[in-house]
């Protein structure tokens, strides 16, 4: 057992954002062990398995996207 895994057990998880998804979804990754977690869709922590890296992924996107076409609309409003 390494010592990082064993502090994990003894102290817990010292988990830090590392991305941003949405507002309500990010993904976590503990400092120490380097395990990683993102929110489900009832906003409970889980593994980050490659299966919820491509959800949030496609999630990331439209996002991205529809905050896009929001503020260039706003734009487009404010200037008529």
């Amino acid at each position: 057992m390494t010592p990082t895994k064993l502090y994990c057990d003894f102290f817990g998880h010292n988990y830090e954002i590392t991305k941003k998804v949405t507002k309500h979804v990010k993904e976590y990754t503990c400092k120490c062990c380097k395990k990683q977690l993102t929110t489900d869709s009832n906003g409970r922590l889980i593994e980050l398995t490659p299966k919820y890296q491509d959800i949030n992924s496609a999630l990331e996107r439209v996002y991205n996207n529809r905050i896009m076409r929001l503020k260039q609309k706003s734009l487009h409003s404010s200037i008529c």
